[in-house]
């Protein structure tokens, strides 16, 4: 490695990314064994994160929601259970569109699909 002061040389340079773009098309992450220590599980952890939030979000919002039309209404518990049933159906919808890779952002099924492209494109010799 180069010291601060010094700026790496085209063959350094050239060196460090052939090794970077041979880890890659292995199929092995920096991220795994790199200081932040993040790969394939960072990714499931991301989701799993991401599905629980959207849980405990969902059925929040309804709670209040549900609280709030009592206070106004006057019918004590009935619109916060109806609404606190609402805000979980909702938080299972998204956390179903989420695994099945419906949502376009991120989702486990996206992660299968994109494997399932690679995995073929090597079968038939093909790259990437």
């Amino acid at each position: 490695m180069t010291r601060p002061d010094e700026t790496p040389g085209p063959d350094e340079i050239a060196a460090r990314l052939a090794k970077v773009r041979a880890r890659d098309n292995a199929g092995t992450t920096a991220g795994a064994d790199g200081p932040q220590g993040r790969g394939q599980a960072g990714s499931g952890l991301g989701i799993g994160m991401r599905i629980s939030i959207e849980l405990v979000t969902t059925v929040a919002v309804g709670g209040a929601l549900g609280y709030g039309l009592d206070v106004w209404w006057g019918s004590a518990p009935a619109a916060m259970v109806v609404c606190l049933l609402f805000g979980g159906a909702a938080g299972v919808s998204n956390a179903y569109r989420v695994v099945k890779g419906l949502d376009d952002s991120v989702g486990l099924g996206g992660a299968i699909a994109r494997k399932e492209t690679k995995e073929g494109n090597k079968s038939r010799g093909q790259s990437g």
